[in-house]
């Protein structure tokens, strides 16, 4: 806590909105790689990361959902040519 109460004491102004810019993408990193992996549910993901930025564990589920959209449905395609 005192490393943030440093950081936060002092006038360095571009540190203190750098540091928010990096928090702000690692909290959205879910909506970022969505648009990618998952385009389809990308606007429910990016709603999904404003709460779960709150929980590592929630953080992680939204982050498992935005990269494997794509692979779930190439695995649903595989097994529906097996049947």
């Amino acid at each position: 806590m005192e490393f943030i109460d440093k950081i936060l004491a002092q006038e360095n102004y571009a540190f203190m909105a750098l540091l928010a810019v990096g928090v702000l993408i690692i909290w959205f990193l879910p909506a970022m790689l969505a648009l990618i992996f998952n385009r389809k549910h990308f606007k429910l993901i990016l709603l999904a990361c404003i709460p779960a930025g709150l929980s590592f564990i929630a953080w992680g589920g939204v982050l498992i959902w935005a990269t494997t959209g794509k692979v779930v449905d190439k695995y649903a395609n595989k097994t529906k040519t097996e049947s």
